[in-house]
């Protein structure tokens, strides 16, 4: 296979916080389609806009041979195919491969003969070979590894992030025979400037992604035990960390709510395989309930140190600043300030979410909530310092304190504010 990359016109399927990027960076060099069935994503993305920030309108406008489209007919033009698509969980925490299979049956109509489908969305091992090729086979007609073929190249995008891009972060890359390995390989290396990591084989690179954020998560996890313990001891848990931190080979995790896209979700992806083929992870689906349980500690020591200030729980006023999974990004995936909502308005308390980087519409729409516009002083009981965006930061303990009653209490999940500033932190 030729690794003449001229004679090749690239689809990347999902334009969303992985897909575009790669799109773009793709797009400097070789004939690109980015393909979303979303017609308003595509829409915005020819006028030269992203709402997820990822991507700016120079950057966009840099990628000289890149074209959008919505339009399916418009892949048949096209022989190589990168998929980036979302690959959630379900309400039971099982893998949701809906959108991989539906991106598999649309691509099973187009693939022609020496055609190579990669793969970059979150899966667990044997995915790839063992759900989406089969599927692409029934729709073509065509023979895996002797009529088209397959990479796997997962995604290492973190939502937000100015400094670790796409082409700052080695790549794994992984092929269905050898030489569609190097294939694979030098198609990657040729954007990517960190370099790449050319792995043995498909089920090695699939494996090797879900462990990075379930380790992640993990470590996490053990240090959100910590701030519940500290927490039953009196001591701080950041002055704990800061101590312990001076060692060189102490890992300076911090505890928190984890959400987003990879984190709290990868993880279920290695315990769903790993218990179809008989083994029970005892460790990793420990650490998943200590960080899926967060939301409701949360706001379970909110109201202790409500009733322990005298301040009436039932009808009281909150106020949630922030409301992504993380600062300055305006991704709401699987964010974790949901469980704080919910929790709250379970004990009869009003809660009011500000966050000038979600976009309303898209919370109303996933989580029912109505984000409100601006911020009104002397009006809550309670503030919840959940995310920390740069303009949450910027305005400091004072003016966030305005914001509350004559008494009330200021909780800083984020420890954003000096450790005096606030009156409760996790």
């Amino acid at each position: 296979m030729s690794n003449n990359f001229t004679d090749k016109r690239i689809a990347v399927i999902g334009l969303g916080y992985v897909g575009l990027p790669l799109a773009v960076e793709f797009g400097k060099k070789y004939s690109v389609l980015g393909f979303d069935i979303n017609q308003t994503r595509v829409a915005e993305l020819e006028k030269g806009r992203d709402s997820t920030l990822e991507v700016s309108s120079e950057q966009l406008l840099s990628a000289k041979h890149l074209s959008f489209s919505s339009n399916k007919q418009d892949l048949s033009e096209c022989n190589v195919y990168i998929v980036t698509v979302p690959t959630p969980i379900d309400d039971s925490h099982a893998p949701d491969l809906t959108p991989l299979r539906k991106a598999s049956e649309l691509l099973g109509q187009f693939v022609k003969k020496d055609d190579v489908v990669i793969y970059e969305s979150t899966v667990y091992p044997g995915a790839t070979e063992e759900v989406c090729i089969p599927i692409i086979e029934k729709v073509s007609g065509l023979e895996f590894n002797k009529d088209f073929f397959a990479g796997y190249s997962p995604e290492r995008i973190n939502p937000g992030d100015k400094v670790n891009t796409l082409t700052k972060i080695m790549k794994v890359t992984s092929g269905s025979t050898p030489e569609v390995g190097q294939f694979v390989d030098s198609l990657y290396a040729s954007i990517i400037s960190a370099g790449t990591h050319l792995a043995s084989s498909i089920k090695v690179a699939e494996a090797a992604k879900v462990i990075e954020n379930t380790q992640r998560d993990l470590n996490i996890a053990v240090i959100n035990e910590f701030a519940k313990i500290f927490n039953k001891l009196g001591i701080d848990t950041e002055e704990v960390l800061n101590a312990a931190g001076t060692k060189w080979n102490f890992l300076r995790f911090k505890p928190g709510l984890v959400g987003g896209h990879c984190i709290s979700v990868d993880p279920y992806y290695l315990t769903y395989k790993a218990q179809e083929v008989g083994y029970r992870p005892e460790v990793i689906l420990a650490g998943r309930r200590i960080n899926d349980g967060m939301g409701e500690y949360v706001a379970t020591q909110l109201v202790k140190k409500l009733l322990r200030e005298k301040i009436h729980v039932d009808d009281a006023r909150v106020l949630v600043l922030g409301f992504t999974f993380k600062g300055d990004c305006p991704d709401v995936r699987n964010t974790k300030i949901i469980d704080v909502v919910t929790e709250l308005k379970d004990f009869n308390m009003s809660v009011d979410v500000y966050d000038c980087w979600a976009d309303k519409d898209e919370v109303k729409h996933e989580y029912g909530v109505e984000l409100i516009s601006e911020l009104s002083p002397n009006s809550y009981d309670a503030i919840v310092l959940a995310v920390d965006h740069s303009d949450i930061k910027k305005m400091g303990a004072e003016a966030i304190r305005k914001l509350g009653k004559t008494e009330h209490v200021l909780y800083d999940v984020k420890h954003v504010l000096d450790i005096h500033e606030s009156d409760l932190r996790l």
